[in-house]
């Protein structure tokens, strides 16, 4: 594989930068451990929630990350994800537990308007009844504030009330690092510790760290179809329609979700250098160039 020049313009990252990341990190997922009774870390096996399970290795230790790991399954997801996602959990000795959007549409708790529905704005009754289950008191995300408006909005801790919705009146102000934790009977906390990266910090930090990811984020051949203007990925769950045409093309995912909503974007970009180039030219942001559901598609929502 030839290497693509680096600009000049283009310094490598800076180990100091993405240290603080990483510190911030680790100080907040320690204060969710010390604070509450009962964590969890919302992990599907993307990009960005392996991201804050590397910190909470580094924090706690393999074998010793002291809250269980939460999978919220549409039974829509990329086969290829939910396996790293097993196979993760098992190399950490991480409990792992998953709940299934099926199951609740099994109870009657979700109802789809028709069969080929999208399931991600269903998965929050689904994320609630585990939270009833289990009785979670802060679940730990891998939202980014630069990702789109709605999570800008985000605190560190962000409060949710006993009905599980965010109120903002109800949040605190976070002046130095200090976090005010206390709950009612019923609430819990939605705490995102990676809520100051940035799209290339995380790229930055995987090629530092070397991550592994699911084969779905670095470029590859798969069958698309254009659909206004974004590559939608033909599966059985999103076919061809009878007026497009079919191509091979090298793509990669920027973002991982739900396959009825999430496209890749052409791309040879083969390892984490590669994209941290094309991050740093990119115009759009990675929700923006491939969530159908920014594009007013379908319906559906998802934090990885």
């Amino acid at each position: 594989m030839n290497a693509i020049a680096q600009p000049a313009h283009l310094s490598p990252p800076s180990n100091q930068h993405l240290d603080a990341l990483e510190e911030e990190t680790v100080y907040i997922l320690r204060e969710v451990a010390a604070t509450f009774e009962r964590p969890a870390l919302l992990f599907s096996g993307g990009k960005d929630s392996l991201v804050v399970l590397k910190c909470a290795e580094k924090a706690f230790g393999i074998g010793r990350i002291p809250f269980p790991l939460l999978m919220i399954d549409t039974g829509h997801n990329f086969p290829e994800v939910t396996a790293f996602r097993d196979q993760r959990a098992a190399e950490l000795q991480a409990r792992l537990i998953v709940r299934s959007v099926e199951a609740s549409m099994a109870r009657g708790t979700v109802r789809l308007a028709h069969p080929d529905e999208p399931r991600n704005a269903h998965q929050s009754v689904t994320l609630l009844e585990a939270i009833e289950e289990f009785r979670f008191d802060a679940l730990i995300g891998g939202a980014r504030r630069d990702e789109e408006k709605a999570r800008a909005k985000e605190r560190i801790f962000s409060h949710r009330d006993d009905f599980g919705q965010w109120q903002p009146k109800a949040q605190r102000p976070e002046l130095w690092n200090l976090f005010n934790t206390k709950l009612h009977p019923g609430e819990h906390f939605r705490v995102f510790p990676i809520s100051n990266w940035t799209e290339l910090d995380v790229w930055q930090y995987i090629e530092r760290e070397h991550i592994a990811l699911p084969s779905l984020y670095y470029s590859h051949p798969r069958e698309v179809v254009q659909r206004r203007g974004l590559w939608v990925p033909v599966t059985p769950l999103t076919p061809a329609r009878a007026d497009e045409r079919v191509e091979t093309r090298p793509v990669r995912f920027r973002t991982l979700g739900d396959i009825t909503c999430t496209c890749p974007v052409e791309s040879s970009a083969a390892s984490p250098a590669q994209i941290i180039l094309e991050t740093v030219h990119a115009s759009v942001s990675e929700r923006g160039a491939t969530r159908m559901d920014d594009f007013n598609i379908c319906d559906c929502f998802i934090y990885i």
